[in-house]
């Protein structure tokens, strides 16, 4: 393989990737779709270790089949071992986007074989990310973007620029899938990649995407500690029917929120907001006998409920 130019960058990013992340893989998967980030992150994987290809078909659009057999022949054409095609119902709550990206993970999960996922995820991505998180308004967690490796899923790309993939894929002839969802309007996410994103490059004069993905780095290395406390604390803090309440309040109030927060999402909570956070924090800091706090759920046609009974918080589904 040609190691000069956008090609060079990209093996240089996964390199330094397996090394810091990976130093004993004897092999690994790709997620493709068909796409340039995904495309070019498996030429280079490809040409590193054995690597699967795991083409996710959502059968969303007409055609998709037809996608996912060429991405599986491009996949085998570049030196991949094995390429395996998905084929996924997408359905649930949490529009179509949440949907597809639930269905997408389940079945990647299910094929990984204890193999680590390698995802094309690149530095603009991880800035429509925390974009994304800014506009939710849910505290610094949500705007510290994708982490590097959450195991299994590994995005070595994340410094690199989404028009390095689309040169790697020129550099080597490779003719990528053109999604034609990444350019509808309607979705959020591409109106923040065609529209908000352009404008506020050119409001500030440059350099935006780095500065928001160079964020995202900052908050998750702030990070690292509290989520340790939070850890602790919320080990130390549960019972049988819940958290203990009094525990609570004794804690720092960020380590405080942050044992809320993950304490809901264990539970099935779904599309958390800080509104929705310190209003259960409200619960342990200021108890008067209030109602609880209605949150999303992951249940159908279910919302769940965060109460105090006593000293103790809970967690209720209810019918919405």
């Amino acid at each position: 393989m040609d190691r000069q130019g956008s090609v060079g960058q990209l093996y240089a990013a996964v390199a330094a990737f397996a090394k810091e992340y990976l130093p004993t893989a004897e092999q690994w998967c790709v997620a493709l779709s068909g796409g340039a980030d995904s495309l070019a992150l498996t030429a280079v994987a490809a040409a590193m270790l054995p690597t699967t290809a795991l083409i996710v078909d959502h059968g969303l659009q007409s055609g998709s089949a037809e996608v996912a057999v060429t991405a599986r022949t491009q996949a085998l054409g570049l030196g991949c071992v094995a390429a395996q095609v998905l084929s996924v119902q997408v359905s649930g709550d949490g529009g179509p986007e949440a949907a597809a990206r639930t269905a997408r993970y389940v079945a990647l999960q299910a094929a990984r074989a204890d193999r680590p996922v390698l995802l094309g995820h690149t530095l603009d991505d991880q800035a429509e990310t925390v974009l994304l998180g800014l506009g939710r308004g849910s505290g610094a967690r949500s705007i510290a973007g994708m982490r590097p490796y959450d195991p299994p899923w590994c995005r070595p790309l994340l410094g690199v620029r989404r028009s390095v993939t689309h040169a790697a894929c020129d550099e080597l002839g490779l003719v990528a899938w053109q999604d034609p969802h990444n350019t509808d309007r309607r979705f959020t996410r591409n109106r923040l990649r065609h529209e908000v994103l352009p404008l506020l490059e050119d409001v500030l004069g440059g350099g935006v995407a780095e500065a928001l993905a160079r964020t995202a780095t900052a908050l998750r290395e702030d990070t690292g500690l509290i989520d340790t406390l939070i850890a602790q604390a919320l080990s130390t803090s549960a019972t049988d029917g819940g958290l203990d309440a009094c525990a609570l309040r004794a804690l720092p109030d960020p380590v405080r929120r942050g044992v809320i927060r993950s304490w809901l999402l264990a539970g099935g909570a779904t599309g958390l907001t800080d509104k929705q956070i310190r209003g259960v924090n409200t619960l342990i800091i200021d108890w008067r006998g209030q109602g609880g706090v209605a949150v999303g759920s992951k249940l159908h046609g279910q919302r769940l409920v965060a109460g105090r009974r006593g000293g103790v918080l809970t967690l209720q589904a209810e019918p919405i």
